[in-house]
């Protein structure tokens, strides 16, 4: 896709259907948490069947976004894209219709794998769309729709799950769902990695590994981190980790270049982004339980409660990204990090029993300003940090890393809060979250230390950098199977170093 010829009309839908579509695939990483009592009351089922109605999601999204990415490149992103869509669409469906706690599971373990074909094409989708000079804004909705849905999955769970029925966290996806396929025929550009090729073997690796580190991960505490299944998992998995980085050093044509993380701005972002994830995950999951299990709010008035937090991407998202358009993404995305450590910190120091919401509140807004700043840079920081033939498995990466961050935070704040705290009563639970909180903030502190290895300065005009030597390129016609021209690399065109 030339980007400097792409229609403003086509960019403008390119970022409404990507955008859509992220939130639904954002969303349902916890939407599902504040269903969990309804859900166990109609379907049954033991603790662990409760667990894994989470976990399925985050096991396959995790496991398979990085192969979802290498196919959208050989085979098509827009192809891809509609078909990762249709996936999530119709499990969706197969969730709501479930009946029982075993068929609830596997429909959320395919919703998984809709998501993780859809997710990673939806930023090389938007960014071959948008010119580069006002890629940092659109992508800057981008993270705000995306930041907000991981925020308000408690909220829309539980208010659905109150006032209707918890079928309805999954009915809502299959309307938005078939509205989007038609429109992602009609209104985006098919495009194609220039001569992409399957890695199966670097496949094969990273998907064993990723799978036997979030099964120890989510199983951990279920099952002890001394139990045979979470020790195989975890030591087999980084077992063959370690082999995919290798294979990624010495292969030929290795799906995920190690070169890449020798680019400051590639690696720092992702550690930031495994990091941030951690933090964040595993302390809303235990905040919103706060706000029921001890202040006694409905999960609906919980929801409510936190939209200081959860609704501040959507303001202030947009508004980052103009700035890491002019300034660079390396102050923004330390910025926002570093008021998210301070947020999880606040909340550390005034939670109590009986903590009124006001004392709340400056951990709220400060947790919803950083969580936007972070947010809406940090896609641009990851697309102009590589070269435009590998943005696709740039994205992949990147999504699996933070869904892996995530799936650890769970694991690691829940730990701390079984060890030191449980749900006999509100004192009991206050002890146990506030050292997973102070933990959680640690992990995002430490997350903007490494988006200081960021370099800065505005983003590189990458599209310039990458056509430089080669002439001008019609982009594909929307609704055509046409791969773009302007995909193929330019034969002489330097590297750019240090994009942010």
């Amino acid at each position: 896709m030339n980007e400097h010829h792409a229609p403003r009309g086509l960019a403008a839908w390119t970022i409404v259907i990507t955008s859509v579509a992220g939130f639904m695939a954002a969303l349902d990483n916890l939407v599902v948490t504040t269903a969990l009592p309804s859900i166990r009351a109609d379907l049954g089922g033991s603790l662990e069947d409760l667990e894994w109605t989470v976990n399925a999601y985050t096991l396959t999204f995790a496991v398979l976004l990085m192969l979802g990415a290498a196919l959208g490149d050989r085979f098509g992103r827009r192809r891809l894209f509609m078909a990762g869509l249709t996936v999530f669409t119709g499990a969706s469906a197969a969730a709501a219709l479930a009946p029982g706690i075993d068929a609830l599971v596997a429909a959320r373990a395919v919703q998984g794998v809709g998501a993780a074909i859809m997710m990673p094409l939806t930023l090389t989708l938007l960014t071959a769309a948008v010119p580069a000079a006002r890629r940092g804004a659109a992508l800057g909705v981008f993270g705000a729709v995306t930041g907000l849905a991981v925020a308000s999955g408690p909220l829309i769970g539980g208010s659905l799950t109150e006032h209707i029925a918890w079928q309805w966290i999954f009915w809502l996806n299959v309307p938005v769902g078939l509205v989007l396929l038609p429109l992602a025929r009609l209104r985006l550009a098919e495009s194609h990695a220039p001569d992409a090729r399957l890695d199966l073997p670097g496949t094969l690796l990273v998907s064993g590994g990723l799978f036997g580190v979030v099964y120890g991960l989510v199983n951990g505490n279920a099952h002890g981190w001394t139990g045979t299944r979470v020790l195989l998992g975890l030591v087999g998995g980084t077992v063959l980790l370690l082999a995919f980085v290798r294979h990624g050093f010495t292969a030929r044509r290795p799906m995920l270049p190690m070169r890449l993380f020798r680019e400051r701005a590639f690696f720092g972002i992702n550690i930031a982004s495994l990091l941030m994830f951690l933090g964040m995950f595993g302390s809303i999951f235990l905040l919103s339980q706060f706000l029921q299990v001890v202040a006694g709010y409905s999960p609906t008035e919980a929801g409510l409660r936190m939209l200081p937090w959860t609704g501040m991407p959507l303001l202030v998202a947009p508004v980052a990204g103009i700035l890491s358009d002019r300034i660079g993404g390396r102050p923004v995305v330390v910025a926002g990090l570093a008021l998210q450590a301070l947020g999880l910190a606040a909340f550390a120091l005034v939670l109590e029993p009986g903590v009124s919401y006001t004392a709340q509140l400056p951990a709220l807004i400060l947790s919803g300003i950083g969580m936007a700043l972070y947010f809406a840079p940090a896609a641009n920081v990851v697309m102009s940090s590589v070269r435009r033939e590998e943005q696709g498995i740039a994205s992949g990466a990147n999504n699996a890393l933070r869904e892996v961050g995530g799936a650890l935070g769970i694991a690691v704040l829940g730990a701390v809060f079984a060890a030191r705290g449980g749900y006999a009563d509100g004192r009991q639970f206050t002890d146990g979250t506030v050292p997973a909180l102070w933990i959680g903030a640690g992990a995002v502190a430490l997350a903007a230390l490494a988006a200081l290895l960021i370099p800065g300065g505005r983003p590189a005009p990458r599209d310039t950098l990458d056509t430089q030597d080669t002439p001008p390129a019609q982009a594909a016609e929307p609704g055509s199977d046409a791969p773009a021209e302007a995909e193929r690399p330019a034969a002489h065109a330097p590297r750019p170093v240090g994009a942010a």
